[in-house]
């Protein structure tokens, strides 16, 4: 960090950090002596507010006009007059900081409750409230942080001066700090001024959004800052110079600002950006934190609109904090923030950027955020997901600004304590850590969720590193499956030129092309596989890569076109065929399945698809024979088979997965009876299996809904296979509860004793493919992505990575699921068939798969060696961009394809079969080579080989001497 002034280059800075490596969760700690606490403000939780000799407020007088504020239509009184009525439930409040175990909390002082009419005479009863608010804090050692003006401006100096807007306020409340810093201040070392002067200036005065509601417009709002700045200048003097010197406690004014990011990273764009937090936050602070004027982009732009200091007035505001307090959050970000402020840039909720500005920007202040979190919906209870994983996000990025950025920050403050009225959005919206029914009459304090996640949060002060976070080294077993997925190969049965039985001449003298020549040909040669050329670029690709397998699917509906062996595409299937014995001959075993559901006809015989596909019960005999005649083409060249390759279950109705199951069962059995001795492969399904998390880690509601969840996800296919042949308890208890109130009926088909033990059994191995991890939560957030059907809300937890297509980087849960799979399934072999993730053609996203990769394997090393899961092998999705855009590890662009860095790093991964560490024993595997009938009798004729080999050799020999001795011969003669 530079001289002050130097925040414009935060956005180049943030730009050059390495990806992704420095958007990865950060697991450190914090300082020791970092503060932890909670905050509040009076109008929002007091209530009271006739209680105790209270004067009205400017908000009780806007909240009780006929219009109400926008939002505070939703369930609870009106305004803040009872609000959390923590007026009258004092010990309540404070017992929830004593539970939560925070170092401060942060509150204000209503200043019509100490003086009603703004002005003296004091208010005993109010005074009273205080002392015991702060008595009750000491008692516990919690330190208060007390706001001595938090946007309730007294009425009564509203209607006798016109507020903020008349130059007498600053006195006024000069006087009022003083009679608070006179009582309280033995007992406060932290004071804030005011609270947010840029929506009182702005809104209160200019555009009248909120309390006093003036409708002044942009004059009338610099000028009532104006005041608000010389308030809290004369404010910090009065400590300064008078309460110091004994109290020995610090003064600033909390300010509250945005984050912005430029549409595209040009030097007019950035200049924007930096013009717009001018705006906002400098607004305040560069009077205060640097020359006690306002910035040069707000003299330059505003002109006459912006009241001047005297010179007299610069030195006096100057240096006037003691530290800098930041608020920042939901009230002004996205909501209270102009428009017109934002200079058409893009709004942004990054913390640790702001904080490396204002550091940047204002010569290292100590920084003590004193507001910050989001919000949750006024339906929502107490399993409040959304609000931990926004907190997680902002005390993540707090932490990275103070270890990685050099920012001094010494203290944290979530917002709020408890539930309570909230502002322009009124009830709306939720915000408190503790949960008040704003119905009942006792406003009891209920924990939320994010209650047990800050508490232990603050016990460990951050997130220090777990075992379970470390990556570990080791290596995998001998004959550990290496392997790509390409879900459809490149098929090209174009023929080779050798095939090709025409004479051409090439005609030299006018058009230089090959004419053919009618009526004449040359015998033709047998076909080859050699003469794909498709089929050895593609061999040669994953010979690159060094994999032991290779996954693709079978097109059925391109093999079989009517959907019976009436039709057959001989000439596909010996292009399959050549792809299969050429991969054998290069030792990578092929991993086949026999259907892969794709967008068009679900990749079905258009006869099939017609009719009903996987509804239509004939769907599963066509299947069989479509099977029989796989295995008996392609079974000499294939050992690995999947029947069903990610069948999905969004878009599978009940019957569809019944018919598809025994259809399955019908194929494993056929080839157990008929071709497994003679071609001595294993055969199963492969199913989709994305983890899923329950967003609140404490809640036996969010446990519940994700237990369901991975019933319906993977059970539902995967329990009558690998366990008791019927379907999870779970979904039939489920559908029959819904049932019973639902117009439609749901209904989960039954199988036949006959069927079960059909289909139970009906494996070799667990073949899953697997890609991220969901959060999920019973609570309704947001209805854009509420399951009705399953009672599930989708959650995002904003501190994970996230692909171009926004699919979480999720390492831990592919732990997580194989350890589940063990758990329910027993020690069955497992193979993970397919795990990848997007790029946009963007190397820089190439790294993110890089990432993706060693660490998903590295979770799955875990399971192997720390688990004991019988994990057999592991595949990449994709092999290229060209069949799976995107996803591919090597490129395709003009024609050409190109292996990415992700390509290299995989390859290396298998090179060294996983993780090995300096401590890691060597493992000595058998080579192996995989299974190729072309190549029997030249693995098992090799005497045969060496003495025809010895013949030739001596038959070559023995005629170069013949030929030798007969010219010498010759010669002697002449």
């Amino acid at each position: 960090l530079g001289a002050p002034g130097q925040g414009a280059g935060t956005w180049s800075r943030f730009a050059r950090l390495p990806y992704p490596q420095d958007q990865l969760f950060l697991h450190d700690t914090f300082p020791d002596g970092f503060l932890w606490g909670a905050g509040s403000a009076a109008y929002q939780t007091e209530g009271g507010w006739r209680q105790g000799g209270k004067g009205a407020s400017v908000w009780d007088t806007f909240a009780h006009r006929p219009a109400t504020p926008p939002g505070s239509a939703a369930p609870g009184p009106a305004g803040g007059d009872v609000a959390s009525d923590s007026y009258n439930n004092l010990f309540r409040d404070v017992e929830g900081l004593r539970r939560l175990g925070v170092s401060h909390y942060r509150f204000s002082l209503a200043w019509a409750r100490l003086l009603p009419n703004g002005t003296a005479p004091l208010n005993p009863a109010g005074l009273a409230h205080y002392h015991r608010l702060l008595g009750r804090l000491q008692e516990l050692g919690i330190e208060p942080v007390v706001t001595l003006y938090h946007w309730d401006l007294p009425q009564g100096l509203q209607d006798a001066f016109g507020g903020w807007a008349s130059p007498v306020l600053p006195q006024l409340f000069r006087d009022y700090a003083e009679l608070c810093f006179r009582h309280f201040g033995g007992q406060v070392r932290y004071w804030l001024t005011m609270d947010n002067p840029y929506v009182v200036a702005w809104h209160g005065y200019g555009t009248g959004q909120l309390p006093p509601g003036v409708r002044g417009g942009p004059r009338l709002g610099y000028r009532a800052a104006h005041h608000l700045l010389q308030a809290h200048a004369k404010v910090w003097h009065l400590y300064n110079d008078h309460f110091r010197p004994t109290q020995r406690g610090k003064v600033s004014i909390a300010l509250s600002s945005h984050w912005i990011k430029p549409q595209r990273m040009t030097e007019k764009n950035i200049k924007e950006c930096q013009k717009s937090l001018d705006f906002v936050l400098g607004w305040f602070a560069k009077p205060i934190f640097i020359d006690g004027d306002y910035p040069e982009s707000m003299r330059s732009n505003l002109s006459s609109l912006l009241p001047e200091f005297s010179e007299v007035e610069k030195k006096y505001i100057k240096g006037t904090a003691d530290f800098f307090a930041l608020s920042f959050g939901a009230t002004l970000s996205f909501q209270l923030l102009d428009s017109h402020m934002k200079f058409q840039q893009l709004e942004s909720i990054s913390l640790r950027q702001l904080l490396y500005w204002i550091s940047s920007e204002y010569n290292k202040p100590q920084i003590f955020i004193v507001e910050n979190s989001w919000f949750v919906s006024g339906s929502t209870k107490r399993d409040d997901a959304k609000y931990i994983y926004y907190l997680k996000k902002f005390i993540m990025e707090t932490l990275k600004a103070i270890r990685y950025d050099g920012v001094s920050v010494f203290g944290y403050t979530v917002w709020s304590l408890l539930d309570g009225f909230e502002w322009h959005r009124g009830y709306s919206i939720r915000r408190g850590l503790f949960y008040v029914d704003f119905q009942s009459h006792d406003k009891k304090l209920m924990p939320k969720s994010s209650v047990l996640f800050y508490q232990k949060l603050i016990e460990k002060n951050g997130f220090p590193p777990l075992p379970e976070n470390q990556p570990i080294e080791g290596i995998f077993p001998c004959g550990f499956a290496w392997g790509i997925v390409d879900n459809y190969i490149q098929v090209d049965t174009t023929p080779a030129q050798f095939l090709d039985s025409n004479v051409y001449v090439w005609d030299v003298h006018q058009t230089k092309q090959l004419i053919k020549v009618d009526g004449v040909f040359t015998s033709k040669r047998k076909r080859h596989c050699v003469d794909f050329a498709a089929i050895r670029l593609q061999v040669s690709l994953l010979q690159e890569m060094h994999v032991t397998h290779f996954h693709f699917s079978l097109k059925w509906s391109l093999i079989l076109p009517l959907g019976n062996l009436s039709l057959i595409n001989h000439t596909l299937v010996h292009y399959y065929q050549c792809f299969a014995s050429e991969l054998l001959r290069v030792n990578i075993t092929p991993v086949v399945a026999l259907w892969q559901p794709m967008a068009e006809n679900q990749e079905l015989p258009v006869s099939l698809a017609k009719y009903g596909a996987w509804e239509n019960p004939e769907t599963i005999q066509a299947f069989v024979e479509y099977a029989k005649f796989c295995f008996t083409s392609l079974g000499d060249h294939v050992k690995f088979w999947i029947t069903m390759n990610e069948p999905s279950v969004k878009n599978l109705t009940y019957t569809a997965g019944h018919n598809l199951l025994k259809a399955h069962a019908k194929a494993w059995h056929l080839y157990d009876k008929e071709f497994r001795r003679s071609q001595k492969g294993k055969i199963s399904i492969a199913l989709q299996a994305d983890w899923v998390e329950p967003a609140c880690p404490f809640s036996g509601n969010d446990q519940e809904v994700a237990d369901r969840i991975l019933e319906f996800d993977i059970g539902w296919l995967a329990e009558p296979i690998f366990g008791n042949g019927d379907y999870p308890q779970v979904m039939r208890a489920w559908l029959h509860r819904r049932n019973a109130v639902d117009l439609y009926n749901f209904h989960l088909p039954y199988f036949s004793e006959d069927e079960k033990k059909l289909i139970q059994g009906s494996f070799d191995f667990f073949a899953l493919s697997h890609y991220t991890t969901t959060l999920v939560g019973w609570e309704k957030e947001d209805a854009l992505k509420y399951d009705h059907y399953l009672e599930v809300q989708m959650i995002n937890d904003i501190t994970w990575l996230q692909s171009p297509n926004r699919a979480a980087v999720v390492p831990w849960g592919l732990r997580k699921l194989l350890k589940w799979l063990k758990s329910k399934y027993g020690d069955v072999p497992i193979y993970v068939m397919a795990n990848g993730i997007d790029d946009d053609q963007n190397m820089v996203h190439d790294k993110l798969r890089v990432y993706y990769i060693q660490n998903y394997i590295n979770e799955a090393l875990k399971a192997y060696t720390l688990d004991n899961v019988n994990l057999q092998g592991y595949f990449v999705y994709s092999f290229n961009d060209k069949t799976a855009p995107n996803y591919g590890l090597y490129s395709y662009v003009a024609n050409q394809y190109e292996p990415k860095p992700s390509m290299k790093h995989y390859r290396e991964i298998i090179d060294n079969n996983g993780f090995p560490g300096p401590e890691t024993p060597e493992l000595l595997c058998p080579e192996e080579i995989a299974s190729c009938p072309e190549c029997h009798f030249f693995r098992t004729g090799k005497s045969l080989l060496a003495f025809i080999s010895f013949i030739f050799v001596a038959f070559i020999v023995t005629i170069f001497f013949i030929t030798y001795y007969s010219k010498r011969a010759e010669r002697r003669y002449k």
